[in-house]
């Protein structure tokens, strides 16, 4: 798929997202989460993270081996986790489920946790809120994961330093959805 394809499927999928949210606030409904909460103000931005540069995420999504999992994934399609992960599958990863419910998503089988996944795993990416994200990174360590990636709106700066400090490449803040159309 084509980088502009990629941001045309995106666009199209804010805008319907949008739109049920808009739809769900009308009739005084929760707001459910939406990809778009997550992935187009940085789309439209384009501002550069400081939680890891472009080398670092390049290496990361072309370098360090295929095997993701996503913690925090689970079979709720309205979910950020859900459309990153698809989107990871079609740019050849392995994707693993990690999520209490331990459910099959996108064909894959999921794990409560990442101790229990039977492989090794190169990337843990996390889609927990900031407040629990250390401890996951601290379990991709134990798990011996080549890097860890925290999505948009995810940041702990200590985990972050203690995750580099075990050797292992870091990104915060960013999502791989957006860049991999940005690798060229």
């Amino acid at each position: 798929m084509s980088p502009l394809r990629f941001m045309s499927l995106l666009l199209a999928l804010s805008t319907a997202l949008h739109r049920a949210v808009a739809t769900a606030s009308a009739r005084n409904q929760p707001r459910p989460p939406a990809v778009s909460d997550h992935i187009s103000p940085r789309i439209q931005s384009k501002e550069p993270s400081v939680y890891g540069d472009s080398a670092i995420v390049r290496r990361i999504l072309t370098e360090l081996g295929d095997t993701w999992a996503i913690v925090g994934l689970s079979s709720n399609q309205r979910r950020a986790a859900y459309g990153v992960a698809e989107v990871l599958q079609r740019h050849g990863k392995r994707i693993v489920p990690v999520h209490p419910k331990a459910e099959t998503v996108h064909g894959e089988q999921g794990y409560a946790s990442l101790a229990e996944i039977p492989f090794d795993v190169d990337v843990v990416d996390v889609f927990v809120n900031s407040d629990l994200a250390g401890a996951v990174a601290d379990e991709a360590v134990a798990k011996g994961a080549k890097a860890v990636w925290f999505q948009l709106d995810v940041i702990d700066e200590a985990a972050y330093d203690r995750t580099r400090a075990a050797g292992l490449d870091m990104v915060m803040d960013r999502c791989p959805a957006i860049e991999i159309p940005r690798l060229g």
